[in-house]
């Protein structure tokens, strides 16, 4: 009889780290490779498929048969479906791995399920994610401050591809295996920008502060961090200091090509730069740096620092 094995799921870092571990274990038993195969159904035909499985038939060994991007073969699913007695009584293992959204309704989904094995890769949520973030630097003989890794998870969200390279990264900055700490993260990480961060910038930069403490209070509702916030405030106002010292008008092109600045973070670094002198954007961030700075020594409470901050700027 053989198996049929199901991997999928938003998650698609894990599923890809699954399916490695099941090709490895594999390897070790089946030491030549030869009865490793995999399709991509993209590019191979249901013909393909099923004359390795009959060819199998004839020869002792049982081979893994890895099947990709099946769900966008219409013909490969019809004649699947049609034949899986067949293929249930063959000795060979076939996993269907698929790295692309699923509707849990999905007829074919619901039909593999019921043939063997499957397993769905979930996102992970912030406590599973701080718990494998932190395995993945044991791994690396390297600890996290808790500051550093929640700002890290602000900084990438559940990005888990993301993840594993910024901890790599880490982890190469840090060679004496020290703890990584806040300031790491914070040089060595490129945050993810989040549109509603330019809405909360735009509000300050129009002297909004009403409009900007309702944002920043959005931002806290969600379960940002005020680390992370005061680091994407910091990220911003550096970059319309940069801005502003090209002159205004800029020309987007040249700034890109001498910062590495987005073409986007910059169209709208401009707009914002527009409405600040620069002795507004310095002073501004020196009061950034004395903010985090109370904050990190627990001088003020951290939702009131950057509350008072976003009054003051």
């Amino acid at each position: 009889m053989s198996m049929i094995i199901f991997l999928y799921g938003q998650d698609t870092y894990q599923s890809r780290q699954k399916l490695n571990e099941i090709v490895e274990h594999f390897k070790k038993i089946h030491k030549s490779g030869l009865n490793l195969k995999s399709f991509n159904l993209q590019e191979a035909s249901f013909k393909d498929f099923k004359d390795e499985i009959q060819q199998s038939s004839m020869f002792k060994g049982k081979k893994l048969i890895v099947l990709t991007n099946v769900f966008s073969n219409a013909d490969f699913k019809e004649k699947f479906k049609k034949d899986a007695q067949f293929f249930k009584e063959a000795k060979d293992i076939i996993l269907f791995y698929e790295n692309k959204k699923i509707l849990e309704s999905d007829k074919f989904a619901l039909f593999l399920k019921k043939q063997g094995e499957f397993q769905k890769f979930e996102l992970m949520e912030k406590q599973k994610l701080k718990d494998w973030i932190k395995q993945e630097f044991r791994k690396q003989e390297t600890e996290i401050g808790e500051f550093a890794l929640n700002l890290l998870i602000d900084f990438t969200g559940n990005d888990a591809w993301r993840l594993s390279n910024e901890i790599k990264k880490l982890c190469l900055f840090k060679k004496e295996k020290d703890k990584i700490e806040i300031q790491d993260v914070k040089i060595l990480v490129n945050p993810k920008i989040e549109t509603d961060i330019f809405k909360t910038i735009d509000a300050i930069a129009q002297k909004n502060k009403k409009q900007a403490l309702l944002l920043i209070h959005q931002h806290l509702e969600k379960d940002d961090s005020v680390f992370y916030l005061l680091s994407m405030i910091n990220f911003l106002f550096r970059n319309l200091i940069m801005v502003k010292s090209y002159g205004l008008p800029s020309n987007s092109l040249a700034i890109s090509k001498a910062t590495g600045m987005h073409p986007f973070v910059i169209k709208k670094t401009i707009n914002s730069a527009e409405r600040f002198s620069m002795e507004e954007l310095k002073k501004a961030f020196q009061k950034l740096f004395e903010t985090d700075l109370n904050i990190k020594s627990g001088k003020i409470d951290p939702e009131a620092g950057l509350k008072a901050l976003i009054i003051d700027i």
